[in-house]
């Protein structure tokens, strides 16, 4: 045990280690304050995450933080202690006995058999003042929640990766050139390992930097390191499948794996690296990049054949669903594409469940109405209501997830004459072009994309414009053999040529004119090659490794395509924490920004302050069958300043205090509730529709 600051060549290393060091900032602070003592901070501390997160660095961090602090610090590494209670024990005797000692236990996965007896036993007989962090690939088991006595001095901290910013530091500290960042960030997702080991290659080869690849010793270690020993073939095929596919769920597993496919998510959804959402489950994004580049060097063969399996289930989703259905298998499909540069570059795989679309109404009409004039001026929204009058059932209006507003509408016409019953350049231009190349015949028919409105509030590349054209691909998939010419209209200018040309689509010699406006008019013949036969011909090209060459600002008519946000995905125990410390810390802004909620869909994905969905939230509290009083112990603990402690919070309400705690406690397990149902449903509204009445944790007490 060593309470001194290190001298000679541990402090060097110490300092080396303090130069590299980035982000980590709320999990600083969290230690920093059980270190202090300050109210309300835990005593025991749980850092989970992947190989390779940065656990042992940040326990490297603390320690330094704790000696520096003056404290005792004792070390434990879970590869050199035997697992058994004595062995540990015996290495731990110290913490026990000496007042104000940190206790840092680190691959903790290595000795997860004693994870009860640590909770029971080990940690109650540590000095009150002390400080235990555990590090480890598991999250705290559910033992450690579900126990009052630990619910306020447990702190489960899930490390992720850094964030761009950060990542970005990092690679600068590490001397990587500016030009050079940009590919290194897009391969390791901002993880710390992956990023030292890139900025390492990086630096070693400038040459080669901008351009940078992971070499096979970087992605063999990686593997090494996060994944690890994998027990059988069929299981590295069932992370395989899970690294290819957007989202995994057993129905897509069982394409590839039959009836093993059941056992196989069993055990992708318990690895520390996969995570889990409505939809299915997907793998940390540097994982995902290891994996597949280890397949592709390794067996190309296994990697085409596994493409092509995932490519036509997926293209079979599309035919058979209904319309609004199939967007996810749209989404799905095109996602096994994302190796081409432009696929990348103008869809948006992330943030689809902002938005989604629905049939037209008769009460869209004003919206609709509004959005045109606003994005192409009163002549063009003279044409779409001329259609709504006559073709209602073409429309289709996107909306909001959450409040359910409309920010886009997309008319799909199919034309089997001349549109004459009143004059629209765009649509006589297609049919015009169609009768002059290669005419319609019998029951077939002309499809145009009339309408692709997207409200100004949204970048050229959102979920709003990718459900418009994943809508595109739907409707030809549901009717091919007999949609003849499809034509996708966009208002004129360089920025969609690039990736519509890489669909397969060509432009039109004519550009009609609306008002002010000049459109063009990309087209394909699918009888010249249907469907099926063009996402044949795109994987062919991927697979023999055909790649376009990146986009540039001038062919993107000046601009750059804008990249979506990340949301954070946590399990409900994280999200559980992030609320407490968001709670906790309301007072502190500086602290807001490192706190997970911030990245996720309560505050990401709608554009509110963290602060705003807290106090809203609390409030919402009165509105439940005896809700006033959770209420009042939330809002006067957390949302009131000038009371320093619990127990002046419950003289202040004049209740007694074993009351009080119990008012606070229903209270923070409501917010958490009625918090997460809107993390996972969006709408506020459609979350209470889901769920049965909340039940009172203590009922018949004040």
């Amino acid at each position: 045990m060593t309470s001194s600051v290190p001298s000679g060549m541990a402090s060097r290393l110490q300092r080396g280690r303090d130069r590299m060091f980035r982000g980590r900032t709320a999990e600083l602070a969290v230690f920093r304050a059980a270190l202090a003592g300050d109210e309300g901070a835990p005593a025991v501390i749980f850092v989970h995450g992947p190989g390779g997160i940065g656990k042992s660095m940040l326990l490297r961090r603390f320690a330094a933080e704790a000696r520096m602090a003056g404290r005792p610090v004792l070390e434990i590494d879970g590869r050199t202690v035997q697992p058994t209670p004595e062995a540990f024990e015996r290495e731990a005797e110290a913490a026990c006995t000496g007042d104000g000692t940190v206790l840092l236990i680190d691959t903790f996965e290595r000795c997860q058999g004693l994870e009860g007896w640590l909770r029971e036993k080990l940690l109650p007989r540590l000095p009150g003042d002390a400080v235990a962090v555990i590090a480890g690939r598991q999250a705290p088991d559910a033992e450690w929640t579900s126990d009052p006595g630990w619910a306020d001095l447990l702190y489960p901290m899930a490390l992720r990766n850094l964030s761009p910013d950060e990542a970005t530091a990092l690679l600068h500290a590490r001397g990587v050139p500016r030009h050079s960042q940009a590919e290194l960030l897009a391969f390791t997702g901002g993880h710390p390992l992956a990023l030292a080991l890139a900025a390492a290659v990086a630096v070693r080869e400038p040459a080669d930097a901008s351009r940078w690849k992971p070499s096979q010793d970087v992605v063999g270690t990686l593997l090494s390191r996060l994944v690890g020993e994998v027990p059988s073939p069929l299981h590295r095929r069932a992370l395989e499948v899970c690294a290819r596919a957007q989202v995994t769920t057993e129905t897509l597993l069982r394409v590839v794996l039959g009836d093993d496919a059941a056992a196989m998510f069993a055990w992708l959804r318990d690895l520390p690296f996969i995570e889990s959402t409505q939809d299915g489950l997907f793998p940390h994004d540097v994982v995902r990049q290891a994996l597949e580049e280890d397949l592709r060097w390794r067996d190309p063969e296994g990697y085409a054949e596994l493409h092509g399996r995932l490519s036509r289930h997926l293209f079979e989703q599309i035919r058979t669903s209904p319309v609004t259905g199939s967007l996810a298998a749209v989404r799905s499909f095109l996602y096994l594409y994302r190796d081409d540069r432009y696929m990348s570059d103008f869809n948006r795989w992330r943030g689809a469940g902002e938005v989604r679309l629905t049939p037209y109404e008769p009460a869209d009409r004003p919206r609709i109405h509004e959005l045109v004039t606003e994005v192409e001026g009163p002549e063009s929204a003279a044409l779409a209501r001329a259609w709504l009058e006559r073709r209602p059932d073409a429309f289709r209006v996107c909306r909001t997830a959450r409040e359910n507003e409309a920010v886009g509408f997309s008319a799909w016409l199919r034309l089997t004459e001349a549109p004459n019953e009143f004059p629209d350049p765009v649509a006589e231009a297609a049919w015009n072009h169609a009768r002059a190349t290669q005419p319609v015949r019998d029951g077939e028919h002309v499809a145009v994309a009339r309408f692709s409105v997207t409200s100004p509030e949204y970048p050229k590349i959102s979920p709003v414009e990718n459900l418009h054209q994943w809508r595109t691909l739907a409707e030809v998939a549901k009717t091919e053999g007999r949609v003849a010419w499809m034509f996708i209209v966009v208002r004129a200018g360089a920025f969609w040529t690039p990736y519509m040309t890489s669909l397969g689509l060509q432009p039109v010699a004519e550009r009609p004119r609306v008002g002010g406006l000049t459109y063009t008019l990309f087209a394909i013949d699918w009888r010249v090659q249907p469907v099926w036969a063009w996402a044949e011909e795109k994987t062919r090209l991927m697979l023999s490794h055909v790649r376009d060459e990146p986009r540039t600002a001038e062919e993107a008519g000046g601009e750059e395509p804008r990249r979506g946000a990340d949301f954070t995905v946590l399990s409900r125990p994280e999200f559980d924490a992030a609320l407490r410390e968001a709670l906790r810390t309301f007072f502190r802004p500086r602290e807001w920004a490192a706190n997970p909620l911030t990245r996720s869909r309560l505050t990401a994905g709608t554009g509110r302050a963290l602060p705003d969905v807290l106090k809203n939230a609390v409030e919402g509290l009165r509105a439940e069958r005896g809700g006033e009083k959770y209420y009042r112990a939330v809002s006067q603990t957390y949302l009131t300043k000038g009371i320093p402690t619990q127990q002046a919070v419950a003289e202040r309400l004049g209740l007694p205090f074993s009351t009080y705690r119990r008012h606070l406690t229903g209270g923070i397990a409501r917010l958490s509730d009625a918090l997460w149902r809107e993390e996972i449903y969006g709408d506020p509204a459609a979350a209470d529709r889901s769920r049965p009445a909340a039940r009172d944790p203590h009922p018949g007490s004040d």
